[in-house]
């Protein structure tokens, strides 16, 4: 079991009662994230495999209150409850932790789906990291980034011309090429059209988030060695 000491209290109210936990800060962030679909270790993850009324008093919760508003007097599966529908506070270090990840979640995100319509390049990641300071961006570290991509795209606008937007590549394989690189170009995106040509070799237009150029033709070129043409092509 977790020591008394670094156990955090989780807590919920239901039905008028209010029940309380103590339990691992990393076993509850770890429950948080997977969204209530982990599994909680009574053995490991609790400090006292009781629930309490008032945890700080010491105050216990009897087993027929436990089953009425739970239906279950099953420790693991109250646990489980009370994170889900509960509410706890986690450490500076795991808030600072989870924070930096998701920011930099959004800022890949907006990397791989926009572009710069000055130039009709992506930005690089460390270019929208900057801007994100600068605009004193707040990323939510409990919230999808995809939900945060919207709000964030409008704090940037004023600081650097970006939206998002789909390209079309035209790509043309030598007969040499077709069997190394012709999974990479599906792969990336959205074929749009394709042709065998009669020397055996192929040319497509694949559709794809703006900000995904840079790695699509790192990519072909690694496999090809340089062996393929590329140009923009309007959708």
């Amino acid at each position: 079991m977790v020591s008394l000491d670094k156990a955090i209290v989780a807590r919920l109210t239901l039905e008028g009662h209010h029940f309380e936990i103590l339990v691992d800060p990393d076993a509850a962030l770890r429950f948080k994230e997977s969204g209530g679909r982990g599994d909680i270790d009574v053995a490991k993850d609790l400090a006292i495999d009781t629930v309490f009324k008032d945890a700080r008093k010491g105050d216990h919760i009897g087993e027929t209150t436990l089953e009425k508003s739970f239906g279950t007097k099953d420790m693991a599966e109250i646990a489980k409850r009370i994170l889900q529908k509960g509410e706890f506070h986690l450490t500076t270090e795991q808030r600072r932790t989870l924070q930096e990840r998701k920011r930099k979640q959004v800022v890949q995100l907006i990397a791989r789906n926009a572009m710069n319509p000055q130039t009709n390049a992506p930005h690089p990641p460390e270019r929208i990291e900057r801007a994100m300071e600068e605009a004193k961006v707040h990323v939510d570290p409990f919230k999808p980034a995809e939900e945060q991509m919207a709000d964030v795209l409008t704090a940037l606008r004023p600081l650097i011309p970006i939206k998002i937007q789909n390209v079309h590549v035209h790509v043309h394989l030598p007969s040499t090429e077709v069997g190394k690189a012709y999974g990479t170009c599906k792969g990336f995106g959205t074929l749009r059209s394709e042709e065998w040509l009669k020397d055996g070799s192929w040319q497509g237009v694949i559709e794809m988030p703006a900000g995904m150029q840079a790695e699509f033709y790192d990519e072909l070129n690694r496999r090809t060695h340089g062996n393929v043409e590329t140009k923009l092509v309007k959708g």
